[in-house]
């Protein structure tokens, strides 16, 4: 069985700098849960199958895996990375990141 395979958004670049400067733990966070959830999609391939407690379902097959979880000490704003699981080809899309005000 072939893997899946990550794509990234131009958008997706533009707020990871971003976030990078401006919320690294929150970055930090996610691409945490980014990585389990991957793993988790490569064991099963089906992205239907994956539920964790930092998945969240949106409209029209998009999905947001959010900052919480990795044992931070500190509060984490709450913010989401919008992912779009491409079943047919088994590409994973990174459309973008964002807070909760944006």
């Amino acid at each position: 069985m072939e893997g899946w395979l990550l794509e990234e958004t131009e958008q997706y670049e533009r707020d990871k700098r971003f976030f990078e400067k401006k919320y690294p733990n929150e970055l930090v966070a996610m691409l945490k849960n980014l990585d389990r959830y991957f793993d988790a999609l490569m064991s099963c391939g089906n992205p239907l199958q994956v539920s964790l407690g930092f998945i969240h379902h949106e409209p029209d097959g998009i999905k947001a895996i959010d900052q919480k979880g990795g044992g931070q000490k500190v509060k984490l704003q709450q913010t989401r990375l919008y992912i779009f699981p491409k079943t047919e080809e088994k590409i994973l899309i990174l459309l973008a990141i964002g807070t909760k005000t944006t």
